[in-house]
């Protein structure tokens, strides 16, 4: 199998954990690492024995796949360059900052035959994949993800930092369009909302209650899902997986069968790096697509409207 030529643009926090997966896979050579930050990429570059390159321009032509881990706002410019020279892309979240740039994005993408995955990372958690055999029809999803403060992430909102990994797992989860939306937030520590909570109703009945903090004195990323045949607990942050089932009723009530998991650690970017690599081989679409990534984009931009519209 040929070996694709990747490279990593942007390594910062997130950004140097992909140069070290692609610096592990031997399926593919991790040829650049680039930054406008000269000394943070001459630094990664020498840890991961590949060049430093400071213009992601000069790499265009001699990268067969890329990730971008740059703020937000950089990641339609970059993408888009990346993609018009066929050159395959994973984003990280949120896909964009407008729904325009995200449809132009998929569009490029699909005339050049170009894999486009956004890294919505929460999809490779294994408390997230040991449930894809036991969600059925959820009818109420409750969230929870707070955090403490970190100056990353602060060039966006809440709902575009935190929520979004939220959002695209229940837009996944439930699979059915929107009816409305209603949410309250506050600024606190920034100048953008720092805490939020969102109220969605789906077409098909489900409600989904969100909650996202980056203003905690402690991390906590829980979801638990309502549905017919059973009650779900998720704890993304320990990897723990609960399910409670009604089996039936007796004299003195229901009978409720309880399984819980302890999930091995994982390693959700290798398992979203894997995964890119392996659509642009066989052409089968990623398990986040661009089409997913707008989804959770354009829900994040209905509640941060709403946000705007409350009063004070």
């Amino acid at each position: 199998m040929k070996t694709i030529r990747a490279a990593v643009i942007g390594v910062g926090y997130l950004g140097q954990f992909h140069a070290e997966k692609y610096q592990q896979i031997p399926e593919a050579k991790l040829v650049a690492v680039v930054d406008t930050d000269e000394p943070r990429c001459v630094e990664l570059s020498e840890k991961y024995q590949t060049r430093a390159v400071f213009d992601y321009r000069e790499i265009l032509d001699q990268v067969d796949a890329v990730s971008i881990a740059v703020p937000t706002c950089f990641h339609y410019k970059i993408a888009k360059d990346f993609l018009e020279h066929g050159v395959h892309v994973l984003l990280e979240k949120p896909i964009t900052t407008t729904i325009e740039e995200a449809d132009d994005l998929i569009r490029i993408a699909a005339e050049k035959k170009a894999v486009l995955q956004v890294g919505h990372l929460e999809r490779f958690n294994p408390a997230v994949v040991a449930t894809e055999n036991v969600l059925n029809n959820p009818r109420f999803v409750e969230s929870t993800r707070i955090a403490p403060f970190k100056p990353r992430g602060t060039d966006v909102n809440i709902v575009l930092d935190l929520m979004i990994h939220d959002i695209d797992l229940i837009m996944a989860f439930v699979g059915s369009p929107v009816r409305e939306i209603r949410a309250v937030g506050a600024p606190v520590l920034t100048d953008k909302e720092d805490i939020a909570n969102a109220r969605i109703e789906f077409e098909n009945g489900c409600v989904a209650n969100i909650t996202a903090s980056r203003i905690s004195f402690k991390s906590e990323r829980k979801m638990r899902i309502f549905q017919p045949d059973a009650y779900i607990s998720i704890d993304f942050q320990n990897r723990k997986l609960l399910v409670a089932r009604k089996e039936g009723m007796t004299p003195s009530g229901p009978s409720i069968s309880v399984d819980a998991e302890s999930l091995d650690a994982g390693d959700a970017i290798m398992d979203d790096i894997r995964g890119f690599l392996h659509s642009i081989v066989s052409g089968a679409p990623p398990k986040v697509t661009g089409e997913d990534g707008r989804k959770a984009l354009e829900i994040a931009i209905m509640i941060t409207n709403q946000l705007n519209k409350a009063p004070l």
